[in-house]
């Protein structure tokens, strides 16, 4: 048995042959029931070890474990056990920053940097407001919490204001701390663009779920006294990732439904 276990055993009499409830669904209700009571905290045990704990399949337990992966309660790690889902949270219409939001679940932030350099990019120059041979400072990196992947992160801002960020190690930090630190640039606004996309076989990869999976993708325009100065695009994995929304009655809230218009709910 992994860590926490001994505090939530496997319920007497849990699989009932007899019932009309599948048996699949049988572990995965006594898993969940044990993951509610603070078991598996070294992580979930694998296949076989749970198929001989219930007395059932290694199919079985399969088919129970991916039902709580679909529902998020488990996080898939190719070729590691399974571990218990801690879903990292932003709120819309705030200024998004993935390293507080990481660190805010009690989590460790880290990233693994891809890329740091100067290059030149038609599609970021446009999107900054700059001419297509601008030189633009680029940072790609793979952003993990608590070591697992957590988000594919590409960044461009102009290399005539930013250049001070190539000394910068971004292993362990916020980006927007080092614009501010080194370059005295703080960015306070500018728009965001989210939607749902599937991950092709590169980023899945790298993001260690198969391909296909859904993500969020977030598109950001950031700026700093009302100027442009970052172009940002994150892949962030769905199972990890929420976002959420306050209203209030009189006024509800925008939602832009694919047109130049606000459309109030």
């Amino acid at each position: 048995m992994t860590a926490g276990d001994d505090a939530a055993p496997v319920s007497t009499g849990v699989i009932d042959r007899g019932s009309r409830t599948p048996v699949w669904a049988q572990v995965e209700a006594d898993v969940r029931r044990r993951l509610d009571a603070g078991a598996f905290t070294g992580g979930v045990p694998g296949e076989h070890a749970l198929a001989q704990e219930y007395g059932v399949s290694r199919q079985t337990v399969r088919q129970a474990l991916r039902s709580l992966r679909e529902a998020g309660t488990l996080l898939a790690r190719r070729g590691r056990p399974s571990q218990v889902a801690r879903e990292i949270s932003q709120p819309l219409g705030a200024l998004y920053s993935l390293f507080d939001s990481v660190q805010t679940a009690g989590m460790t932030q880290r990233s693994r940097v891809m890329a740091l350099d100067v290059v030149t990019d038609a599609a970021a120059s446009a999107a900054l407001g700059l001419a297509s041979g601008t030189p633009l400072v680029h940072l790609r990196r793979l952003r993990l919490a608590d070591d697992e992947p957590l988000a594919l992160d590409e960044a461009w801002l102009p290399e005539q204001l930013t250049r001070q960020l190539l000394d910068a190690d971004f292993s362990h930090t916020a980006l927007y701390s080092e614009l501010a630190a080194r370059c005295g640039i703080s960015v306070r606004g500018g728009r965001e663009d989210l939607r749902a996309v599937v991950l092709d076989p590169g980023d899945a990869d790298l993001l260690a779920v198969e391909p296909g999976s859904p993500a969020f993708l977030v598109e950001r325009l950031g700026c700093a006294d009302g100027r442009p100065v970052e172009h940002r695009r994150s892949l962030v994995r769905a199972d990890r990732f929420s976002v959420s929304a306050d209203f209030a009655p009189s006024s509800g809230y925008h939602l832009q439904l694919g047109t130049h218009h606000d459309q109030r709910i």
